[in-house]
């Protein structure tokens, strides 16, 4: 399974010479936010790959001129696409009041928790896609590009494959990987364009209730 990951840039190659060629061989496409809504309807017209997409901190446009045409929004989701299952978790953490899809580290907790039974009845999830990066896994400074600890425990509790997100840009500090490990999870940052393959989804593990499994213990 070929997949695009965009982020927070529209990529020029995409923006202004996108073709049917460019994209030949994508099976899915993965926006973790911050990108114009005519930018992703405009891909439309090159792709028949689904894009899913999370809100970022800058997608504020999109409550009053709609969310873009042709995709789909998966953020509070647990969303399941041919085995694949995803979890959206958009928004950054919360730094100023004039802008939305800003939470802080309480909301953006409560949001986990409830899609802790859609999660655990679709038997865990392989990818987790957000706007936000999580606390101290390339995560900035400053206070606007901090990330999330919870979702640190979202990772120990659910380990899944893949880690999709962005918000903070690479050009932002030159150390900042592409493309990391945190514990059994590749952690990828989707800053304006990324293309990744993955392998197709085990029909059999995606039928695992992992509530029954010693290593997921049922929560009290």
């Amino acid at each position: 399974m070929k997949i695009l990951a965009i982020s927070d840039t529209p990529s020029k190659a995409l923006w202004d010479y996108c073709t049917r060629e460019r994209l030949a061989g994508v099976d899915l496409i993965l926006s973790c936010g911050d990108l114009p809504k005519k930018y992703l309807e405009y891909i439309t017209n090159f792709t028949a790959a689904p894009i899913l997409y999370v809100h970022g901190n800058h997608d504020g446009s999109y409550r009053t001129e709609g969310e873009p045409g042709g995709c789909i929004c998966v953020d509070d989701q647990v969303y399941v696409w041919k085995g694949l299952r995803i979890m959206g978790l958009g928004g950054s953490i919360r730094y100023n009041c004039e802008e939305t899809f800003q939470y802080t580290e309480k909301e953006m907790r409560r949001r986990m928790r409830r899609l802790w039974f859609k999660a655990h009845r679709a038997g865990g999830i392989d990818l987790l896609l957000t706007h936000s990066p999580a606390a101290g896994l390339n995560d900035g400074n400053d206070r606007a590009h901090k990330g999330f600890a919870c979702f640190n425990d979202l990772l120990e509790e659910y380990q899944p494959k893949w880690f999709v997100h962005g918000h903070v840009h690479l050009s932002y500090n030159a150390n900042l990987p592409r493309v990391c490990t945190h514990g059994q999870t590749t952690v990828i940052n989707a800053t304006e364009r990324y293309t990744f393959e993955i392998p197709d989804p085990d029909p059999v593990a995606r039928k695992r209730f992992f509530w029954n499994d010693p290593a997921f213990p049922t929560k009290n």
